[in-house]
């Protein structure tokens, strides 16, 4: 680009040069009229074959960045580094090859969003494939005559009604997480008291322990100690924790509190369950990934609850942390501001 500036320059000062030793010419030696037309001529002629080969250097250079520009669109190039324009367009090449990189990105975004795309149609369609042929199977068995066998028929019924109430939270969880990836979750962030808040979600989810001979343990003082959250959203991320750590744990007890810095309250869940290993840990926060897969869906789990957890524990410009030792339990614990 300097060098077609330097040109450019080189030739404006050609003309300007010419036009006054015309002048010079014409003042100084008084020629007549056939000179005069003649030093004319050759003042035109002169400026005339500057001018052309000025129009075709211009010409050259839009003929290669046209060429570039076609190998662009027929997608001929594989990377920037193999787009070159002559040394008097560099500048025009650096902006073309960061076009490109910026346009390479986007299309690399792009797959990856279709490929998850079809991932998440792929799971959802196998999510509510199961509980649908498990009612559709129950209720056809029922038609068939079971109906009228006291032995199976309210047992059948109660697995199909088990299998709609799975298809409802597979339902709900969908629309969660659809809201909150587009960003229309919204939000309602207040100071309450965590002490009664968490006392009475032990108190709500106690049952569910008792079920399994499990005691759910409440480990935090009385306090007048509040934090800013949106409570709603907030007992939805503990309920899915609580019941995730009650569901894979078979002997001891689910601990639920908090502990209190000088910036935040810590919330935990912590239980004796049978932990998760380290391949999975990086990937438990996933939207339909499942550690137990066969033990999740027959207890209704949707693979979708801590992917939820995760997005609005962010919401609160906070994060979701695990530690976990296999065969000996797992904690899960998030910060929230004072």
């Amino acid at each position: 680009m300097k060098k077609h500036i330097i040109t450019k320059n080189i030739s404006s000062l050609i003309i300007l040069f010419s036009f006054i030793l015309f002048l010079v010419l014409f003042i100084y030696f008084s020629p007549s009229s056939l000179e005069s037309a003649l030093l004319l001529i050759l003042f035109v002629l002169f400026n005339s074959i500057v001018l052309f080969f000025l129009k075709q250097e211009r010409r050259k250079e839009l003929e290669e960045i046209k060429n570039v520009i076609k190998k662009i669109r027929l997608n001929e190039f594989q990377d920037s580094g193999e787009i070159f324009l002559s040394d008097s367009l560099k500048e025009l090449e650096t902006e073309i090859k960061a076009m490109f990189s910026r346009s390479q990105l986007d299309i690399q975004n792009l797959k990856k969003l279709e490929q998850v795309r079809t991932e998440f149609l792929g799971n959802v369609s196998q999510e509510l494939r199961t509980p649908i042929f498990s009612i559709q199977g129950y209720l056809e068995t029922l038609l068939d005559g079971a109906l009228n066998d006291s032995n199976v028929n309210h047992n059948f019924l109660q697995k199909a009604h088990r299998h709609t109430i799975n298809l409802n939270t597979l339902l709900n969880d969908l629309i969660d997480i659809s809201m909150i990836e587009s960003g229309n979750m919204k939000m309602s962030f207040r100071y309450f008291n965590i002490s009664q808040f968490l006392k009475t979600l032990v108190s709500e989810l106690s049952p569910e322990a008792e079920k399994k001979g499990l005691s759910l343990i409440p480990n935090f003082p009385s306090s007048d100690l509040e934090l800013y959250g949106d409570k709603q959203r907030l007992k939805q991320v503990l309920v899915n924790l609580i019941l995730n750590a009650i569901k894979y744990t078979e002997d001891g007890s689910v601990e639920v509190g908090f502990t209190e810095t000088i910036e935040f309250g810590i919330i935990f869940v912590r239980d004796t369950g049978i932990g998760i290993s380290d391949s999975d840990l990086p990937r438990i926060f996933e939207r339909f990934y499942r550690v137990d897969k066969d033990r999740s869906r027959e207890q209704g789990g949707t693979g979708l609850g801590l992917a939820i957890a995760k997005h609005i524990i962010e919401a609160h410009s906070s994060k979701i942390e695990v530690k976990s030792t296999p065969g000996r339990g797992s904690e899960f614990f998030f910060r929230l501001k004072k």
